[in-house]
């Protein structure tokens, strides 16, 4: 069965810092781009990180850059999205996505919050306390 599993949410305070994880089985991220989306209560869902399918390129979104760092594991099975400096308004179900790459192309992050995504995790909860 193909799936995405976050898993590394939680509580943590003002200041403080999470890992996120998106295992994939049935695939891998070897050929697939990566985003982070987050949807906060009342929220439309926001795209706010993006790894090339190559691994080479990110984009970030304004609210996250320089605090938050999309990334991927040796084997590809796994992205991760290290947060720190952690603030309330980060408060939110964080969701990963994943995005095939062309017939031998790649893909760039090219509006990435508006892409047609291969598949979607489930969702974990981030919740800062301030």
């Amino acid at each position: 069965e193909v799936q995405l599993v976050e898993s590394g949410g939680g509580l943590v305070q003002y200041g403080g810092s999470l890992r996120l994880s998106c295992a994939a089985s049935g695939f891998s991220f070897d050929d697939y781009g990566a985003a982070w989306f987050r949807q906060a209560p009342g929220k439309e869902r926001e795209g706010i990180a993006c790894m090339s399918s190559n691994h080479g390129t990110t984009v970030y979104a304004d609210s996250v850059k320089g605090r938050f760092t999309i990334s991927t594991s040796n084997d590809k099975n796994t992205v991760y999205l290290q947060m720190n400096n952690l603030r309330p308004e980060d408060t939110a179900v964080y969701y990963c996505a994943a995005i095939e790459a062309g017939f031998l192309s790649h893909y760039y992050c090219h509006d990435y919050p508006h892409a047609e995504y291969n598949y979607w995790g489930q969702g974990t909860q981030v919740t800062v306390s301030s």
